[in-house]
């Protein structure tokens, strides 16, 4: 006998955009037959919009901040009604923060609390060390990595690895791959180097902006991403400086509402990180495009990328990362065989059915748990 679908309501942030954000829309639209998914966000900006274009409106909680508890206390109110009113069987809290706000409310509800974690926690950061005297029933990891760094802070709570869903490539035609690509200053026979990412030191912009002062050849760098916090428009002040020093053209894209198009246009995928990606969303996105990746050999990223698809390299520095771009920039037939393998390396990581099916079974599963204790 068939079991009824779950209904499953995901609590986000929403003040940012990024691989948790494109994940969430992934999940809304995959429509998987025994999963019913609403996402509630405290802000309304760039996810709401784009929940609502896909059709799937979300519950807007309101602007909450810790420092005013007055917005955390409307928030709560709000989630508690819809919770009321909807029922789902299990509530999935992404990153700590939104696990510290909604968690006391679905605690009162009765209802089983997840978190999906997309990063190693900070012990010592205030939703980290809220959410410890009231951690969740259980830890969804996107990668093993996080796994492990979950394992080490929150030692009882049971934990699984699901990787993140990732949404099928966009096909876009010869005809307009050429469009897009003359639009950046790409020709047909310029090897195109992108990176789509936050804007966030870590992501590894200024060793690929250092890498491509080497570069040799007829290649340009694209890098997508725009400012979304006061931070970040400074570093891209510092980036853009960088490269005018650059022997190769370089192209600040800003904030994109197309990446999935800018991937199919690219040849190249580089993303060197200086720090762990917990997973890499753009990895399993330009893959499954059929661009090579070219990452740092640690974290999430080890999971994602091998020798068949991609080259992974030793140290994030601009040496090693201009001597993997410029092998791939020379030799078109080395790119093109690291890219007839990447969809199907995509397909097994983040194929977005099966890992939905994965989520479903770490959700059944913990309800089963609860309703025996």
């Amino acid at each position: 006998m068939s079991q009824p679908p779950l209904r499953v309501l995901h609590v986000a942030a929403g003040n940012l955009f990024g691989g948790i954000e494109r994940m969430l829309l992934t999940i809304v639209s995959a429509r998987q037959g025994d999963g019913v998914h609403e996402v509630a966000v405290s802000f309304d900006g760039r996810l709401a919009r784009e929940l609502r274009a896909a059709g799937s409106a979300p519950h807007v909680l309101g602007a909450a901040r810790f420092r005013r508890p007055d917005s955390v206390w409307r928030a709560r109110r709000v989630l508690s009604r819809r919770l009321a009113a909807a029922r789902p069987d299990a509530v999935i809290c992404h990153a700590p923060w939104s696990a510290a706000l909604a968690g006391p409310v679905v605690r009162r509800a009765g209802l089983p609390l997840l978190m999906y974690a997309h990063d190693a926690p900070d012990p010592h950061g205030w939703p980290e060390r809220r959410l410890a005297r009231l951690p969740p029933d259980r830890c969804v990891c996107n990668s093993q990595h996080t796994a492990a760094a979950i394992a080490r802070w929150l030692p009882d709570v049971p934990r699984d690895v699901v990787h993140p869903p990732v949404a099928a490539a966009i096909a876009i035609t010869a005809e307009e791959r050429r469009a897009l690509r003359a639009g950046l200053g790409a020709g047909d026979g310029t090897t195109v180097i992108l990176m789509a990412s936050r804007l966030e030191e870590w992501k590894g912009q200024r060793v690929l902006l250092a890498a491509a002062e080497r570069l040799r050849g007829d290649a340009t760098v694209w890098i997508a991403g725009g400012a979304q916090r006061p931070a970040e428009a400074l570093y891209l002040d510092e980036l853009v400086r960088l490269a005018a020093r650059s022997a190769i053209d370089v192209r600040f894209l800003g904030e994109r509402n197309d990446v999935p198009s800018l991937m199919a246009a690219a040849d190249v995928y580089c993303q060197p990180n200086t720090t762990p990606e917990p997973f890499g969303i753009a990895f399993v996105e330009a893959l499954a495009a059929g661009v090579p990746v070219v990452t740092t050999a640690f974290g999430g990223a080890l999971e994602i990328v091998d020798d068949t698809c991609g080259v992974l390299v030793d140290t994030a520095s601009a040496a090693p990362f201009a001597a993997a771009l410029q092998e791939l920039i020379d030799s078109p037939a080395r790119r093109a065989s690291l890219a007839a393998a990447a969809p199907s390396r995509a397909h097994r990581v983040s194929d977005p059915i099966a890992r939905l099916s994965d989520l479903h079974r770490v959700v059944r599963a913990d309800l089963a748990r609860t309703s025996a204790a």
